[in-house]
């Protein structure tokens, strides 16, 4: 699934092309999940946001498009639709432009609500702070992580302390900091190691326009360049780059996580 680096990489291209244009038309597959995209026709997109992995495109009716990529969503500008099975809505623009969204594995999302309102979307709804915004502190992220019991991997794929993470960058923050994948606590000094880490492995993602390992593209159709900088994702049975023991990987909560046995001792 994409995460903070790759969606936000697709709205830094996407910005300039959209804000201030007016929706002409739109298309959208039968799906509930995805009708909605028809709701913005005659709106003038006035700016494009990003919380997490959400793409927010404010319009200038205040109201708000939303726009979830999934596993396997993605943005491309065309000059008409393509003929493509998985073309899943589009949007025509003002300057013969069509923004499409494709996703293979449906489990993409679109919604229009009122600007801010996002209790029909929980998943938007309870989302702690975005992870490159001046909302996530240390002793914040300290507080939320020490609220819960839940092992420290589970709680940064919740989105609740912080939002944006996914299992690749948490794996890479988690390795960087000697955090063991399983742990339930941590010191107010270690969250404040890892806080430092998770912004670190994001704008590192982001530097190198986001991690492909299969379906994310960006808006020009580009594969990421991220996954050949991994250090601890997707490395299981080489070694470790700080010790030279070999990777391992074990599933917490229904999660494969990689790490280090001794440089993140449980």
């Amino acid at each position: 699934m994409p995460e903070l680096p790759e969606v936000e990489t697709i709205r830094r291209q996407l910005a300039p092309y959209l804000q201030g244009c007016s929706v002409q038309d739109a298309c959208s597959h039968p799906s509930e999940k995805f009708t909605p995209a028809k709701d913005v026709i005659g709106t003038t997109i006035q700016e494009l946001k990003r919380k997490g992995k959400y793409l927010i495109a404010r319009l200038d009716d205040n109201r708000e498009l939303i726009v979830h990529l999934g596993m396997t969503g993605s943005l491309t500008l065309a000059a008409a639709i393509p003929d493509d099975p998985y073309i899943r809505a589009s949007w025509h623009l003002e300057g013969h432009k069509v923004l499409v969204f494709r996703d293979i594995r449906r489990f993409g999302r679109i919604r229009c609500v009122p600007a801010g309102r996002y209790d029909t979307i929980p998943t938007l709804a309870n989302l702690g702070p975005d992870a490159l915004s001046d909302e996530f502190t240390p002793e914040s992220f300290y507080h939320a992580l020490r609220n819960s019991r839940r092992r420290i991997s589970t709680q940064l794929l919740s989105q609740r302390p912080v939002a944006g993470i996914g299992n690749i960058y948490s794996t890479e923050a988690l390795w960087m900091v000697g955090i063991h994948p399983a742990k339930r606590q941590i010191s107010r000094s270690a969250a404040a190691g890892l806080h430092a880490a998770l912004i670190k492995v994001l704008r590192a993602g982001l530097s190198n326009g986001g991690t492909t390992f299969r379906d994310y593209r960006n808006v020009q159709g580009s594969k990421g360049k991220h996954q050949n900088a991994l250090t601890c994702y997707g490395r299981s049975g080489q070694p470790c780059l700080r010790c030279g023991q070999p990777l391992q990987h074990r599933t917490y909560d229904s999660r494969t996580l990689t790490f280090c046995p001794k440089c993140q001792p449980c």
